[in-house]
Formats: structure tokens, sequence, C-alpha cells
């Protein structure tokens, strides 16, 4: 499996491409968009993208936990963490991807 990593000068790119904006143009709406998706992920909205996933937030309550070094009890404060559930459309492209 490769290491190659999507970024967001190829996302850009891609819209330069297919779209037809200047590069610029497309690196803007790019960036417009994650700040779109990331603006109501902080705000606890979730981000549904059809075909490929859901974005959420969930809310994680205070706990205990072990350091596994030593054993040691630690206690781990209440937190928000950001979740993923692709799509089944996707998990069967994903899944298609490792019959080769």
């Amino acid at each position: 499996m490769g290491e190659k990593t999507l970024t967001r000068m190829d996302l850009s790119e891609a819209v330069f491409r297919e779209v037809g904006l200047s590069r610029n143009e497309s690196a803007q709406l790019v960036e417009r968009m994650l700040e779109h998706m990331s603006d109501a992920l902080v705000r606890g909205e979730q981000v549904k993208i059809s075909s490929f996933g859901t974005f959420s937030v969930r809310e994680k309550s205070a706990r205990v936990g072990r350091n596994p070094k030593t054993g040691e009890e630690v206690p781990i404060q209440p937190r928000r963490v950001l979740t993923f559930r692709p799509s089944h459309l996707m998990k069967d492209r994903v899944a298609a991807g490792n019959k080769k």
C-alpha cells in the first residue's frame, strides 16, 4: 500500500484542472470549503457529504486511564473528539480497491 498523501494543494490542483478556475481561485475555493466544514464542526454540527461520509463531534466524559508503563491511574479530562463515519458507497469503493 502506498504512502501517498492527498494535500490541499492536490485538491486545488484538481479543481484547477477539472473546473477551469485559476490556480488562485481554486486554492481559495478549497480553503473556503474546508473553513466552512471546520466552523460547522466547531459549532457541534455534523458535516455530511453524500456518497463520502459524515464528520461529527462527540463529547467524551471524564474517566480514569492507566499509564501503560507504570500502571498508575491517571485522570483523563472530558473532551470533544472528531469522528468520521464513511458512507456505504465509500466503504464499498475502498473494499473494491483491495481486490487488485
